[in-house]
């Protein structure tokens, strides 16, 4: 928080410089196009697929960043500060936004928030992952290396902690994009705001909408289908499980590692303990792990029981390449189709 106060300071230092900067950038033909900044990729990727060459957007979280230790420099600030619109999620990963905004006062540009946009679940707890009330996670979290005492000592943690699935009361999951209905949902809020700030565009911003719905109402209809013809309903990740929206829109059962929002890569010996029986007791052929992972706990679930490890992509962030190659949510997340169906199978 400190240093979110600093560079608050050095923004308002910097203030006179920003009031000078334009909203609006001109092509070609001299037309001026709307900025847009967004603070993560599923966003930024929307915008893009809503409003195409109409508008300039951006995304602050370079490619291959963490997005949960995140904080924007004095540029990115004045790079919000000078948008038309500025997209958000909300959440503990955005926990630096209000501070920012309110030090704009009237200079804020308009804002979006995605976890407006849908109906908000609760972040859950399952049986079998790492879980610590102060921080959503176990602090003294160890490696499944460690030796057969330690994980005498854990046991009788597990049954303490492992004993329920339940929720933390009132800490909202924030990876609302992860379900495509979600995503159609955010996507036309976006379509909605860029017509009132363009109204003269609004007609092709609506129609670019309809033309996204139907690729998102098509990626829904795969995975349903998927569900719908699979032999099991269960899934284990050996990372975190940013998926929560994902899974209860199919009616998914999933164990994991770790929460959403775990800083941790090193799970105790009874998580991943408890994994492995998972897997073996369910005979399951794959193991996920998501993006921008080790995968070691994966790995180490796939060593012990032979189960394939297989990427699950969030769509939280991409890589360079990734970006490179141009990667959108509907690649990453028809990617996830296939891997779903083979894990289901």
């Amino acid at each position: 928080m400190k240093k979110l106060a600093l560079i608050v300071a050095a923004f308002i230092l910097m203030g006179s410089l920003a009031g000078c900067a334009s909203k609006t950038s001109e092509t070609a033909t001299g037309k001026e196009k709307i900025s847009v900044v967004t603070t993560i990729f599923p966003p930024y990727d929307f915008v893009r697929e809503v409003a195409g060459d109409l508008v300039e957007v951006s995304m602050l979280l370079p490619p291959g960043a963490e997005s949960h230790s995140f904080e924007p420099s004095p540029q990115d600030i004045i790079k919000i500060q000078n948008a038309d619109l500025f997209i958000y999620n909300g959440g503990d990963s955005d926990h630096w936004v209000s501070e920012i905004l309110e030090s704009m006062g009237d200079e804020a540009p308009r804002t979006l928030k995605m976890m407006d946009a849908v109906t908000l679940l609760e972040e859950e707890v399952v049986e079998g992952m790492e879980h610590d009330e102060s921080d959503h996670h176990q602090d003294d979290a160890v490696s499944h290396e460690e030796s057969e005492e330690h994980h005498e000592d854990e046991e009788h943690h597990e049954d303490e902690v492992h004993e329920h699935t339940h929720t933390h009361e009132g800490v909202m999951d924030e990876h609302v994009w992860t379900s495509p209905k979600n995503a159609l949902r955010i996507s036309e809020a976006i379509a909605q705001n860029l017509a009132f700030i363009d109204s003269s565009n609004a007609s092709k911003y609506a129609e670019n909408f309809n033309a996204y719905k139907e690729k998102l109402t098509e990626l829904d209809q795969k995975f349903q289908a998927v569900v719908d013809n699979a032999k099991r309903r269960v899934v284990v990740f050996g990372d975190r499980f940013p998926l929560r929206y994902f899974a209860d829109a199919y009616g998914i059962e999933y164990y994991a590692a770790f929460v959403g929002c775990s800083t941790q890569s090193d799970a105790s010996a009874a998580t991943v303990a408890f994994l492995i029986d998972k897997v073996k007791d369910e005979q399951l052929p794959v193991v996920f792990h998501i993006e921008l992972s080790a995968h070691k706990i994966a790995d180490a679930i796939s060593d012990a029981t032979g189960a394939e490890v297989a990427l699950f992509h969030s769509a939280h962030n991409v890589t360079r390449d990734e970006m490179a190659a141009g990667a959108t949510y509907l690649s990453l997340m028809n990617s996830n189709v296939d891997v779903l169906a083979k894990a289901l199978q």
